[in-house]
Order: C-alpha cells, then sequence, then structure tokens
C-alpha cells in the first residue's frame, strides 16, 4: 500500500481509537516537564547570557545608535525638502543633506553590522552552554528518570527547545530596538505637528484591543504545538531505535498509521500556531493603510492651507510606514518569544531534575588496595512505591569469591546487581563494599572498582581500540592487546579491515554478538576493577562462542570477586556458590553440590533438564518452592 493510499485511509476516521500496541505513547510521565509559564525561566535562562552581558551591553547600544540612525533620515528628508527645494534657496543646503545622508547611512550600516556579528556569536555560544549543561545533567541523573523518559523527548530538548532559545536571543535585542524605534516615532510625530500625530496616532486603539483578545488563544496555540512536536519526535525515535523488531514482525504499516497519527496532530497544531503567527500582519498592514491616508488627507488639507510645511508631511508619511514595522516586528517575535518560554520551561525543568544518587558532603574515596567483598545486609528496594524487587536479603561475597545470582526473571537478580554500583539507592538496609555502605563512597571511586559486563554490550562508534579502552583511557594499545589476547578477542580482531583501528558501526552493527561480548570482555579486563559484575553475559548466544567466553571467564575472574547472573544452569556450576533468589527473597544458598543435597529449588529444576530458569514454567516453579527447603547461607 503507498504511502498516499495510507494518508487517504487515514483522513477517513482522525478519530478512532489507536490500537493497544502503540509507538511513542503520551506518557504521564511527561508531566515532569511542566505545563504552565513559569517567569523564573528568564532568571535562568539569564545565567547562561550573565558571562556574555558585555557583549549584550554591546548589541544593545550598537541597536539603539541603528535606531537613532533610522529616525534622523526623515527629518534629513524633512530639512532638504523645506530648505533645499523652496524658491531661491541655497543650493549648498542639498550638498550638506546629502553628506548627512551619507554619514547616517554609514553609522546604520556599521551599528547594524556590529550587532548582527556579535549577537550571532552571543546566541552561538549561550546554544553551546545550554546543550553541555543538560548534556552533563542527564549524564548525572538516576536511571529511575532515565527508565521512564523516552529518548525521542530528550533529544528534542536538547535540538528544538534548545534551538528554538537561540532564536529568541537572536531576535530579542532586535527587539529592543524595535521599541525604542516605536517610542521614538511617536516622540517625533508629536514634536513635529501634536495635532497631525494625535490623529495619525488613533488607529493604535484598535491594535490594542485586537491583541487584547489575540494573545491568549495564541499562547495557547503555541504551547500544543511544542507538546505535539515532543510526541511526534518520541514516537520517531522509537521507531527508529526498534526498526529491526518492526520489520522483524512486519508491523511497518501499523507502526506508520500510529506514527502517522501524532505527525497529523503536529502537523493540526502547527496549522493554528502558524495561523495565529499570521494574522496580525495584514491586520497591522491595514492599519498602516489607514495611518497614510489620514496624513494625506488631513496633512494634504494642511498644507494647503498653509498650516503644514510640505516636508513635515513627507517626513510623517516616512515615519508612519516605519511606525507600523516595529509593530509587525514584534507580532511576528511574539510566536518565537511564545516558543522561547515554552522551550526555556522544559529546558529549564531537564536542568531541574532531582539527582536521587549523590555523593554525600563527607563521601570516602574506594581505595585500590581494599578487599573486594560485597555483601546485602536486609535489603529492600524497588522501582516504584509499594512494589518492592527485593525484601529483607541478606548474602556476603567474600574476596576473591564468585557468587552466582539464579532465579526466574523477575527474582531481582539484576536489581541486585545495579545496588552493588549505586545505580539505585535502597530503602532499607545496607549495601557494603569493601567493608563500607556504598552511600558513604564517593561514585566515581566506586565505578573505578567494579566493572560491568551487560547481556546486550553497548559498543560506541570508534574504533575496537578505543571500545576497549573506555573504562580505562589512559591504557595503551599493548594493555589493550594482552586484554583481547586474554580474552579470546584477539584473532577475530586482527581479521578486520583496521585491526584494532577498524571502525565500529552503531552500536557495534558490523560484528556479531558474540564479537561484541568479548570486546565487553575485554573492556573490563583492561579496567582492572577488584569485583566483576557479568550480568547474563553468556545469553543469546551460540554455543561455540560461549565456550570462548566460558574460557575468558576464568581469566577474568582471576584475583578478584566476581558476581555472575546467569539463566543457564550449565554456566554457573562452577561458582563458588550460589544464591537462588524468587519473587525478591533469598530462598537457597550454597555450591552445586549443597544445593542439590538440599533437594530444594535449585536442585528440583536441576533434575528437570531444562537448560534455563526462564524455559521452567511458573507452576512448576510454584510447586517446586512449596516444598519445605533449607535456606541457610
Amino acid at each position: 500500500m503507498s504511502v498516499q493510499e495510507i494518508r487517504d485511509e487515514e483522513s477517513e476516521d482522525r478519530t478512532r481509537k489507536p490500537p493497544r500496541a502503540v509507538v511513542g505513547s503520551h506518557r504521564e510521565e511527561e508531566e515532569i516537564f511542566g505545563k504552565a509559564y513559569d517567569p523564573r525561566i528568564v532568571r535562568r535562562i539569564w545565567t547562561f547570557v550573565k558571562p556574555y552581558q558585555a557583549q549584550i551591553v554591546i548589541s544593545v547600544l550598537a541597536v539603539l545608535v541603528f535606531t537613532g540612525s533610522q529616525l534622523l533620515i526623515p527629518l534629513i528628508i524633512r530639512y532638504a525638502i523645506d530648505n533645499g527645494m523652496a524658491p531661491g534657496a541655497d543650493p549648498m543646503t542639498l550638498v550638506w543633506a546629502s553628506v548627512a545622508f551619507a554619514i547616517v547611512i554609514l553609522v546604520n550600516f556599521g551599528a547594524n553590522w556590529l550587532q548582527e556579528s556579535v549577537v550571532g556569536k552571543v546566541a552561538e555560544n549561550v546554544l553551546f552552554d545550554m546543550r553541555r549543561a543538560m548534556f552533563a545533567q542527564l549524564q548525572r541523573v538516576s536511571l529511575s528518570f532515565m527508565d521512564k523518559t523516552e529518548v525521542g523527548r530528550l533529544m528534542s530538548r536538547l535540538q528544538g527547545d534548545v534551538n528554538s532559545m537561540q532564536e529568541f536571543l537572536e531576535t530579542s535585542v532586535m527587539s529592543v530596538g524595535d521599541i525604542a524605534l516605536l517610542f521614538g516615532i511617536v516622540f517625533v510625530l508629536l514634536f513635529l505637528d501634536f495635532r497631525l500625530g494625535l490623529l495619525t496616532l488613533s488607529t493604535m486603539p484598535v491594535l490594542f484591543i485586537v491583541r487584547l483578545f489575540w494573545l491568549p488563544k495564541a499562547k495557547v496555540a503555541f504551547m500544543a504545538a511544542h507538546e505535539t512536536n515532543s510526541v511526534a519526535n518520541g514516537a520517531l525515535a522509537e521507531g527508529i531505535n526498534g526498526v529491526r523488531t518492526i520489520q522483524s514482525l512486519d508491523r511497518q504499516k501499523v507502526n506508520f498509521e500510529l506514527y502517522d497519527e501524532k505527525a497529523y496532530a503536529n502537523l493540526k497544531t502547527h496549522l493554528t500556531a502558524a495561523k495565529f503567527a499570521q494574522v496580525m500582519v495584514p491586520i497591522v498592514d491595514s492599519l498602516t493603510g489607514m495611518a497614510m491616508a489620514i496624513v494625506v488627507v488631513v496633512g494634504g488639507s494642511m498644507v494647503l492651507n498653509g498650516g503644514l510645511d510640505v516636508g513635515v508631511m513627507v517626513a510623517f508619511l516616512f515615519y508612519i510606514q516605519r511606525f507600523f514595522d516595529p509593530i509587525r516586528s514584534l507580532t511576528m517575535q511574539y510566536s518565537v518569544m511564545q516558543r522561547a518560554m515554552a522551550s526555556g520551561q522544559r529546558i529549564t525543568e531537564v536542568l531541574d531534575v532531582p539527582v536521587d544518587v549523590v555523593d554525600k558532603a563527607d563521601a570516602k574515596v574506594l581505595r585500590p588496595d581494599m578487599d573486594g567483598s560485597v555483601e546485602f545486609r536486609n535489603v529492600t528496594f524497588g522501582y516504584r512505591k509499594g512494589l518492592p524487587v527485593l525484601k529483607n536479603v541478606s548474602f556476603k561475597v567474600n574476596p576473591g569469591e564468585t557468587v552466582a545470582l539464579v532465579g526466574p526473571t523477575g527474582s531481582g537478580k539484576t536489581s541486585s546487581m545495579a545496588l552493588v554500583h549505586r545505580f539505585y539507592d535502597v530503602w532499607d538496609g545496607e549495601v557494603l563494599v569493601g567493608g563500607t555502605d556504598v552511600r558513604d563512597l564517593t561514585q566515581d571511586s566506586l565505578g573505578e572498582q567494579i566493572a560491568m559486563v551487560l547481556q546486550e554490550p553497548f559498543l560506541f562508534t570508534g574504533t575496537v581500540l578505543e571500545n576497549i579502552r573506555y573504562h580505562k583511557t589512559q591504557a595503551t594499545r599493548e594493555q589493550v592487546i594482552e586484554a583481547a589476547r586474554a580474552v579470546g578477542a584477539h584473532d577475530f580482531i586482527m581479521k578486520l579491515p583496521g585491526g584494532y583501528d577498524s571502525v565500529l558501526e552503531q552500536r557495534g552493527g558490523n560484528l556479531s554478538l558474540g564479537q561484541r561480548q568479548l570486546i565487553s570482555f575485554a573492556r573490563a579486563l583492561v579496567a582492572d576493577a577488584k569485583i566483576l559484575v557479568l550480568d547474563e553475559a553468556t545469553a543469546n548466544i551460540d554455543s561455540y562462542t560461549e565456550m570462548l567466553i566460558q574460557k575468558a571467564l576464568v581469566k577474568l575472574l582471576e584475583g578478584r570477586t566476581g558476581l555472575v547472573i546467569a539463566h543457564r544452569l550449565a554456566t554457573i556450576r562452577g561458582a563458588d556458590r550460589i544464591i537462588v533468589l524468587q519473587n525478591g527473597e533469598k530462598i537457597e544458598s550454597g555450591n552445586h553440590d549443597e544445593l542439590m543435597a538440599q533437594k530444594g529449588l535449585y536442585s528440583k529444576l536441576y533434575n528437570m533438564n531444562y537448560a534455563s530458569f526462564d524455559d521452567i514454567p511458573d507452576e512448576v516453579v510454584a510447586a517446586a518452592t512449596a516444598v519445605p527447603r533449607d535456606a541457610s547461607t
């Protein structure tokens, strides 16, 4: 089916209820970014502008000089007409008028060039500082925030919202000039002829009345456009990131329809916003024509009656033409300001996202010579209030010991490992590393002593060498090669076109899953951490690669404390101790032989010849756990 056919079908029923499986759905968590205008936004934006306030002052002064030169031009024209074109006038009058014109034009050009160049540089620097601040904050925020926030919406803030702020900064200085020009023209008109000036300005109340009704609706339209833009970007990012799954499940048409709904909603809100942004332009143009008509009719009569000089009337026409230019400009800039306020709201909310996991003021540095022990003391933890994932769990991993955590999906294995690295803080109890509560340690020093290998290793765009020493950038090439040899990755790396200098595609897409895992093992070995966490490191790979990884594990765990999460029962038999978790509780502990002798859950499931805990039906697990068991440590 063509794109046009799909769109035709969409147009028949835009209000239909979407399928349950949606892409980029509007989540309640989006509320964290707020809705309403907050006056503190301007103060927060100013913190980014303040370092460049000297340049801003220069720009404002340049704009005021530029505005002053524009006010002088009609006055020079009036002088030339009334004094240089009258019968018997001095010929030098027009010469001096021409000289004045040349000087004013040069000043006009210089001031305009100065403010444009300075403001452009300031806006680019502020944009750069904002993006750096937002990126730094997103690197620090707790994983609980990242778990529930769509990447597309964060990208919308890092790109679209920051660009809106740049546009606002570039036009805000010009707005100062527009306001100064507006008041300057009013003053000059009243100074040249008070009565004609008042009559000319009589069209202004109409404009103010129109704007009074226009502003509230325009603000709502601009905010709606921003919100739908964020939703559409979230859907777009999700659709792109999940393209493999989409194609494998043949969901292209369905996903297109779901995205098209959000894109269409975004189109409608932007069209509405554009309508409000453009409606003021013809109104202002009409008022300009009315004001000029008043000057021609009334001013022309006054000239014929000798009550007004021709030069003054001509100056009036020039000023009227210029008078509505700043009004038109400010009207157009209102939409820019509204976008900036909405963007500023969303940017500051990102910058103000609370960081739940922070170092204490007196946090200690975890010394490299610590013993490498890990201990859980009565730990209770969950991701959502009232729904604990771990319930009063206690166990200790001795220095140099390899402990495997096993259990059905959702039993709390990965959550336990996240607490060791202090990605989250426990609700109750303590997690100790090297005998010290992780909450009393600096996160940097904790990260230096804990290396993690995940089920789906994330490789960054860059060379193989850069990826292996990602955790320890000061590692030498020789150390990287030695680590790759130790884990069995050297041979396939040397077969790549550039060897260790081969550039990996996004997420290492030009390597197999097993090869990516071996590189992540080499990365962990180069990190030389005391504690190694392996989270499903041997899942989803073929048996040959698993054999290579098992050999790499032996080298990797030498002299280190190992915490291994595995579903495959065959991969954990060699562990010094096995801890069995179910529903967030520790139900068994011991080595393979001890657990088999206890004839508890582990023994029953192992004897059923299941390859993985994930393969075991829930009712089988429930039946096995109903049997009394020894849960001693």
